[in-house]
Formats: C-alpha cells, structure tokens, sequence
C-alpha cells in the first residue's frame, strides 16, 4: 500500500506563491505546470504521482515514502501557510 499525503488549501497570494514553486521547482530540477488555478509538479519518478495544487481546494497524492520527493512535497505544501491556509495530513 502506498503512503499518501492528504492536503486542504487556500492560496490566497497566489501569485506570490507561483514565483516561489517555480524557482523552487526549477532549483529541484523538477517540472512544473500552471494552468486553470491549478499547479502541477511533476517528479521524475515513476513511483510518485505529480502534485496538483489547486488555489482553493483539497487532494491527495501518493509519494510511496520515495524520497526525496515525500520530503519535497510535504516542503511544498506547508510553505502555503505562508501565501494562504493549508491544512495537511499523512497515512
């Protein structure tokens, strides 16, 4: 069974919040896409599903534990709290 990250959010600066992802993402070598109030990271990892970031909503996405990317996401999604509300949970 795979380990899954469960968010809720509200990215109220939101485009504050894109500079920072993509700058982070582009550092991290990893691929971002923003489109429709949704951000998408995209690992290079088979194993780890992309994280969508949504502007105001909720999800989930399983990392398998595969690091770095468990770490990186759960990075991610906390640094919201700093554009907006994040609430953020793990099994």
């Amino acid at each position: 069974m795979g380990y899954t990250i469960y968010y809720k959010v509200y990215v109220r600066r939101w485009r504050e919040f894109i500079v920072l992802i993509r700058r982070a993402c582009s550092g991290l070598g990893l691929r971002i896409s923003v489109r429709n109030g949704e951000v998408m990271i995209i690992p290079n990892c088979g194993k780890v599903e992309p994280l969508r970031i949504p502007k105001k909503g909720e999800g989930f996405v399983k990392t398998n534990l595969v690091e770095p990317y468990h770490s990186v996401y759960t990075l991610i999604l906390y640094s919201i709290s700093s554009f907006g509300d994040v609430s953020v949970w793990e099994d």
